[in-house]
């Protein structure tokens, strides 16, 4: 079974990033094979710094091994030293209906916040199914606000199939429930795009500061309060095991246990769970050689798999 999850390096990577796509690849690197690839080329539809572009890409791939992808295991490169994917990405393009496209949620919400309609943004889904279908990829762990990326894909590779002949595999969505979509700071989607994130690697002093800012009811501290209804007690339960999680959960049924309390709580296991990330962290960024031998190892693993899917694609239209 090849898993593939590809993380756009638009700014730094938060707790949404972590929990969303990073954390549910990273358990599971060991389960068959693993591609995770960093999305410059997505990023470009809204960031047009290239000193901050290569830093965000550098930081990303840090915190994936920091978190603990292992090399080893998994094939982390960078989206640009794969250019087999534009190619391809055009193949796709001739055979993808317009109002496939403009039905994309992501597009429309994009338009809805003001920004641009380039061509880029509008043709955003292509580039995503060519990163998934390059790989042959079985599953594409997403949010489930994010399960229509993985249709589009599998429609625009059913249709590559009918048109041209079976060449791609029809990838499958892998949507963990529990952490389906993570609570911004404000009740939202935790997003860069709405501005209510916690960065993964934040200051303490910072995260502590936005986790005492994330909007709670006026509940009384005496009162028993409902932790289902609590963005609070969701991000603790994302850091906490079963029995930590259930504590907390009788605390708020209990009552006498204040939103304050439970937002020191979630600093304290965030502190705690993070540490060694944060010290693994420290020392891979003071030997960037290392960080660039993994992503060149995982470009030539990956440009491997990309050159057959490719050559296939190719006979298939005629093109070789």
């Amino acid at each position: 079974m090849r898993i593939l999850t590809g993380v756009q390096p638009s700014g730094q990577l938060h707790w949404g990033n972590y929990f969303g796509a990073m954390k549910p690849i990273i358990d599971t690197q060991a389960q068959g094979e693993t591609f995770v690839f960093v999305a410059q080329y997505h990023a470009l539809t809204t960031v047009h710094d290239a000193a901050a572009l290569r830093q965000a890409t550098r930081d990303v791939a840090l915190d994936f091994l920091a978190c603990g992808l292992d090399p080893a295991k998994a094939c982390l490169f960078r989206q640009a030293d794969v250019p087999e994917v534009h190619e391809l990405a055009w193949l796709l393009s001739v055979v993808t209906p317009m109002g496939l496209l403009e039905r994309c949620h992501s597009y429309k919400d994009k338009l809805a916040r003001g920004l641009p309609a380039s061509h880029g943004l509008f043709a955003y889904p292509v580039l995503m199914a060519a990163d998934i279908l390059l790989y042959q990829s079985d599953e594409v762990p997403v949010g489930r606000d994010q399960k229509q990326h993985v249709e589009v894909t599998r429609d625009i590779a059913a249709k590559f199939n009918q048109t041209f002949g079976e060449v791609f595999k029809l990838p499958q969505p892998r949507i963990a429930e529990t952490v389906a979509v993570i609570p911004g700071l404000d009740g939202q989607k935790m997003s860069k795009s709405y501005g209510n994130t916690i960065g993964l690697f934040d200051d303490p002093k910072e995260v502590k500061a936005k986790i005492m800012r994330i909007a709670t009811d006026s509940t009384p501290l005496e009162a028993p309060k409902d932790p289902d209804a609590c963005r609070v007690f969701a991000l603790y339960r994302l850091f906490a095991d079963e029995a930590e999680t259930e504590a907390m959960r009788q605390n708020y049924l209990r009552g006498g246990y204040g939103y304050g309390h439970a937002k020191k709580a979630l600093f304290e296991i965030y502190q705690r769970k993070m540490a060694p990330f944060r010290e693994r962290r420290a020392a891979l960024a003071a030997h960037p050689e290392e960080v660039e031998a993994a992503l060149r190892a995982g470009a030539e693993r990956a440009r491997a798999v990309a050159r057959q899917t490719l050559a296939a694609a190719r006979r298939a239209v005629g093109l070789d």
